[in-house]
């Protein structure tokens, strides 16, 4: 929570972050599937309870917050909500309708985009709520991806920056879908994509990022 707060303290226009399922099924808020790399416990999330969670160290004794939290956070300030389901290697059971009737409960559809590399997953969230808006994840150079990101329902690009080159960024404004390129933090990479036009980029450098897109748009 420290870093989302983080970055709204510093202006950012939205924050990204990945939802798992543990043990009991509550929604949290984690990068990896195994808990080894980013807290000091051991082993996959999805074999621990929530409260197991709990006495986890996540960094500076923060702990895993709930996707709950967030959304409860969010109702202090306007900012953009990027929900990854983190489902490609573990497919959560029922983990796209536990999403979607939170982010309904706490009335954020306006401001929430979710996004899967299992695209499978965003046709679920777009039978559950046809209205929130879904993003394609994806590694590589995807020939006319607007076209295929249309056959799941979803309306926005988000793909690993080096593939937003600019045949896509031009096809893409062109067929009005939303380009987001992560995970960019590379100021003169990020410059080039901010002066092309580009809808938004991921970084994890938002208070440099915003001083590069002045500094582009004046």
């Amino acid at each position: 929570m420290a870093s989302f707060r983080e970055a709204a303290r510093v202006g950012a226009d939205g924050i990204e972050l990945d939802v798992q399922l543990t043990k009991d099924g509550v929604p949290v808020i984690l990068h990896d599937e195994q808990l080894d790399r980013t807290t000091n416990g051991k082993g996959y999330l999805q074999d621990h309870t929530y409260d197991q969670l709990l006495a986890l160290d996540a960094g500076n004794g923060e702990r895993i917050p709930r996707l709950h939290d967030v959304l409860d956070w969010m109702r202090g300030n306007s900012i953009v909500l990027n929900i990854e389901l983190k489902n490609g290697l573990i497919r959560y059971p029922q983990l796209e309708e536990i999403v979607v009737r939170m982010v309904e409960e706490f009335q954020l559809e306006e401001r929430v985009i979710i996004s899967s590399f299992n695209h499978y997953s965003l046709v679920d969230v777009r039978r559950l709520n046809p209205s929130l808006e879904t993003a394609i994840l994806y590694m590589e150079g995807l020939y006319e991806p607007w076209n295929y990101a249309r056959t799941v329902g979803a309306s926005a690009l988000h793909c690993f920056w080096p593939a937003a080159q600019p045949e896509l960024l031009q096809g893409a404004a062109e067929h009005g879908m939303p380009l987001r390129p992560f995970t960019v933090n590379d100021e003169s990479f990020a410059k080039r994509l901010i002066a092309a036009g580009c809808s938004a980029i991921f970084t994890d450098f938002p208070e440099q990022a915003l001083s590069w897109r002045r500094e582009v748009q004046g």
